[in-house]
């Protein structure tokens, strides 16, 4: 390492080093080989040259469940909006990206690297999961998607061009724990009462109350508030347990964002996520023992206990286009293939569908009634 580089460890993760050149260079030809999606190694785009992703036998090759009580770094990075200067190790260049950017190539010269962020003590990502859907897959089921919003217009269509996605692995933490949790609420249990004729639905409530145990496995939160949570939502979920321990070279011909939600907020927001899911769970479980009709959970307290996390970088195809004055944003999960986004809605198309359909009733009702 050159003098006045500094790389910064991840004391929990085994001392993992984030800030290694993946400027891995092609044995057939020199150029800079990028990951490959379809085989999961490394692929030269100049003479298909491809190697693997090796481990040695010493290494683990899945993501390091991490202590939350030890972490060390719990605080968010708020410095987005910052700019660094980074130097290319291959060949001189200076370029500058936005501060969140921990990954990018260099655009004289093509070089792979990650980058280092100058005086920010920040985690590293002890786990990726690698893209598993490349761009022309990428692109076709984009497309796919887009031909199939009926009241999109086609100036739009035209104007989504699937070559224009950019791979990003977003940060996640991902959150295991045990739970113990004592609730309170009422059960109903629908009967129906007939009198004089008529009848109508009556509920029994019944008061409830018990403790419920649970192991929650890798309660996924997004590490930065850069993107839109609603859109990231459609292109859930993904397959967290099919990852890899950090290497380099799976980011190399990829950019590639550093949290700026720390463990300490992803934390809360994670229990708030838990708690919808175990307010869930509960009321399936006493619905079934008490056979009821309805549940409601009035009061739930919850202890964890053995609180594990992993920071893992997730893949995701991004893009947009502008239409009508307005930008659309897509994304597609790089590890499932599925597409989320908003299309422009054409209103001559919902008027038009809108008439085909009084047009299809009155035809209907003249039909049922000559």
């Amino acid at each position: 390492m050159a003098e006045g580089e500094r790389s910064y460890m991840h004391p929990e993760a085994d001392r993992v080093k984030t800030l290694q050149e993946t400027d891995k260079k092609c044995p057939a030809c020199g150029g800079t080989m990028d990951f490959d999606p379809a085989t999961g190694g490394l692929r030269c785009p100049f003479c298909e040259h491809r190697e693997t992703i090796a481990y040695a036998p010493d290494q683990q090759t899945r993501a390091e469940e991490l202590d939350f009580s030890t972490a060390e770094q719990k605080g968010n990075c708020d410095w987005g909006r910052e700019v660094k200067a980074v130097i290319c190790k291959n060949c001189g260049a200076e370029s500058v990206y936005d501060a969140l950017m921990i990954s990018n190539e260099c655009p004289y010269c093509g070089s792979n690297q990650v980058m280092e962020e100058k005086g920010k003590n920040t985690l590293a990502p002890n786990g990726v999961v690698p893209f598993r859907v490349d761009i022309q897959r990428a692109g076709s089921l984009f497309m796919g998607w887009i031909r199939k919003k009926i009241f999109c217009p086609k100036a739009a269509k035209e104007k989504a061009k699937p070559e224009s996605f950019t791979g990003v692995y977003l940060p996640y933490w991902t959150f295991d724990a045990n739970t113990t949790s004592r609730y309170a609420g009422r059960y109903g249990i629908d009967r129906v009462v007939r009198k004089d004729g008529n009848s109508k639905v009556v509920t029994d409530w019944h008061q409830m109350s018990g403790v419920h145990e649970e192991f929650i496995n890798d309660q996924l939160v997004i590490a930065t508030d850069r993107h839109e949570a609603g859109l990231l939502s459609r292109i859930e979920p993904f397959n967290t347990e099919d990852n890899m321990a950090y290497r380099p070279e799976f980011v190399a011909g990829f950019v590639a964002e550093r949290y700026s939600i720390g463990l300490k907020d992803a934390w809360k927001r994670a229990t708030d996520a838990i708690r919808h899911v175990l307010t869930g769970h509960i009321r399936e479980e006493v619905r079934v023992r008490k056979n009821a009709s309805r549940v409601s959970v009035d009061r739930l307290e919850t202890n964890y206990r053995d609180v594990t996390y992993k920071y893992l970088l997730l893949p995701v195809w991004l893009s947009s286009f502008q239409y009508g004055g307005k930008t659309y944003q897509f994304m597609i999960n790089g590890q499932t293939g599925k597409v989320g986004g908003k299309a422009p809605v054409s209103p001559l198309r919902v008027a038009l569908a809108v008439l085909i359909g009084l047009a299809l009733l009155a035809l209907y009702y003249f039909m049922q009634n000559s």
